[in-house]
């Protein structure tokens, strides 16, 4: 039995992304004033002084592992700190122009008029990565502790189930799992509430949402991939303040997915492709798609004579407002995508995730002056966020993405038609919402006999990677900047590599090779058996979460890895 210390706060966030650096900062704010209020004779009441608040997070520093495209509504972060580009917020440059592109194989159509949900003017072009990084610095200038390189690994929970706390995870081991000379065993860092702000795919919250059955009621999650790239390009190629959003080439019309492309200051561009992971074909590859897209002709000449300089991927918790899980339980609170606040059709969650972090303060602060830290309380996080702008945007959305399970045309249609009445279902009953990714992909088979011509794997069958303008996964892995220390334990936990050797690789043709965008997964030829068996590169890993998603038998278990491990965003 390893002896560990137990450290006791107040109130512990896991992960420093936008939801729970804003939740924190407000957390702090609320405390001084309602103390300074007590102390004026404004309020009545006992003043709750010295309030321990720490953050703890699995990137070697704030902002690390935080990737979005990003365009943020700066509604939320307005509320949460009304001149914070006074203080310094990070923006990279104000959105001037949108435009909506259709493309087909070689040609693209402008709508004339840009849909409502993607006019972006006004708003600001930033790297999530740096606003995080510094909201990390405001949180510790008003004596919030931050605590990176300590991912959370297990949740703590008394007799009754009550959440108390949080491990971190244990250094220093091998890939056997045995101790090293630098053997750290982890913390147990006891608190009163403990807020998981992981992100998508959050190996807590998934821990958590089966033990208190936090889905009861809900429709199953679905996500899709973001994966993204940074290019310097020359003078001229691309406006800077010019946002555009595609649809179209090289999706199938069965499938979810879009492209953007973002001009930023001094000749960057942030340019990605979203993939829906609910698709139906097992030969579809996230990251291929992607290089697909940047050889369109209108998107490789904004790319020519560029520089790929930095390379990201990342989940997205897509199904919005059906599928947001129950948001709290005794000693325990879900923000951000780890709540499935993702506005899918506004393809935005930063502003959310920062007002759901904002209302979880509020409740935090009503817990903690009532001295009841119990779903009692708790509870009325979740009606905060009913009685938000969060339910506005959410509850109007909530069947855009399981529109696209019908098809790209029929949602379109919907997708108009549900704007303009307020987020109605047409053309599907509701207990056709949401599928989760790993059940509705097809089989080799399955997908054949529906008369679908890529069955044979030939997708991609005329794509090339030039190391120019497109590039394979391992090239792109490097300029992610991952490091994992190579001499520890995998944390992609494949429970039955039998079943990859065998079953899926007859029924599904091993589909982790082609979903993961960091070639992590290998079906590799063994001598003595005969056969392909699975190798795990584990050390490319960026984080996105995609196997713990598509993987069709649910057997890969992503955890976290030893604490800062994994990709480095840094201005992404």
């Amino acid at each position: 039995m390893i002896e560990r210390e137990q450290l006791e706060m107040d109130i512990v966030f896991v992960g420093a992304g936008p939801a729970n650096l804003a939740a924190a900062y407000h957390l702090k704010k609320l405390i001084d004033e309602h103390d300074a209020a007590i102390a004026s004779g404004k309020k009545e009441g006992k003043p709750l002084g010295d309030i321990e608040i720490g953050i703890i997070e699995k990137g070697s520093r704030v902002g690390a592992h935080i990737l979005s495209g990003a365009v943020m509504d700066p509604k939320a972060l307005r509320e949460l700190m009304p001149d914070f580009l006074e203080q310094g917020c990070p923006v990279d440059t104000a959105v001037t122009k949108d435009a909506a592109w259709y493309l087909t194989d070689n040609k693209k159509i402008q709508t004339p008029i840009t849909p409502p949900p993607l006019v972006n003017k006004g708003k600001y072009m930033v790297s999530l990565s740096k606003v995080c990084e510094w909201l990390g610095e405001k949180c510790e200038e008003i004596g919030i502790n931050i605590f990176p390189e300590f991912p959370g690994s297990e949740m703590l929970y008394d007799e009754n189930d009550r959440v108390i706390g949080v491990r971190t995870g244990d250094k220093g081991l091998d890939k056997d799992g045995k101790p090293k000379g630098n053997f750290e065993p982890g913390i147990d860092l006891i608190a009163k509430i403990t807020i998981l702000g992981e992100g998508s795919r959050g190996s807590l919250t998934k821990q958590i949402m089966d033990r208190l059955d936090l889905l009861n009621g809900k429709e199953p999650q679905v996500f899709s991939l973001g994966i993204k790239e940074l290019w310097e390009v020359p003078a001229g190629n691309f406006e800077e303040g010019f946002v555009v959003h595609t649809l179209g080439f090289p999706s199938d019309t069965k499938t979810y997915g879009g492209g953007w492309i973002y001009g930023m200051q001094n000749n960057v561009i942030s340019i990605g492709y979203v993939t829906g992971l609910d698709y139906l074909d097992p030969n579809i590859d996230p990251h291929a798609e992607f290089q697909k897209f940047k050889t369109h002709p209108d998107i490789a000449k904004i790319l020519e004579g560029g520089k790929m300089i930095k390379y990201g991927a990342k989940t997205i918790n897509a199904g919005g407002y059906y599928t947001m899980p129950r948001l709290y339980a005794d000693g325990v609170l879900l923000v951000g995508d780890s709540a499935s606040f993702l506005n899918a059709q506004r393809i935005k969650g930063i502003h959310t995730a920062m007002k759901g972090g904002m209302l979880a303060a509020e409740t935090i602060l009503m817990a903690l002056e009532k001295e009841d830290y119990t779903s009692e309380t708790l509870r009325y996080f979740e009606q905060k966020v009913e009685h938000s702008w969060i339910y506005d945007e959410l509850y109007s959305t909530r069947n855009f993405h399981a529109s696209f399970q019908r098809g790209r045309w029929s949602a379109l249609v919907n997708g108009g038609l549900q704007y303009l009445t307020g987020g109605l279902a047409w053309g599907f009953m509701p207990k056709e919402h949401h599928v989760a990714g790993h059940e509705r992909m097809q089989t080799l088979e399955e997908y054949a006999e529906n008369g679908n011509g890529n069955a044979n794997g030939k997708r991609y069958e005329n794509l090339e990677f030039d190391k120019e303008l497109t590039f394979d996964k391992v090239t792109n892995v490097y300029h992610a900047a991952v490091a994992h220390e190579e001499d520890q334990k995998s944390h992609l936990h494949v429970l039955d590599t039998e079943i990859c050797a065998t079953r899926c690789a007859e029924e599904f043709g091993n589909p982790c090779e082609k979903f993961c965008p960091a070639a992590v997964y290998e079906m590799e030829d063994n001598d003595k058996t005969g056969r392909k068996e699975l190798k795990v590169n584990f050390s490319n890993c960026v984080h996105c979460k995609t196997c713990d998603v598509m993987d069709p038998y649910q057997i890969i278990n992503w955890v976290t890895p030893e604490g800062g491990g994994g990709p480095d965003y840094k201005g992404m």
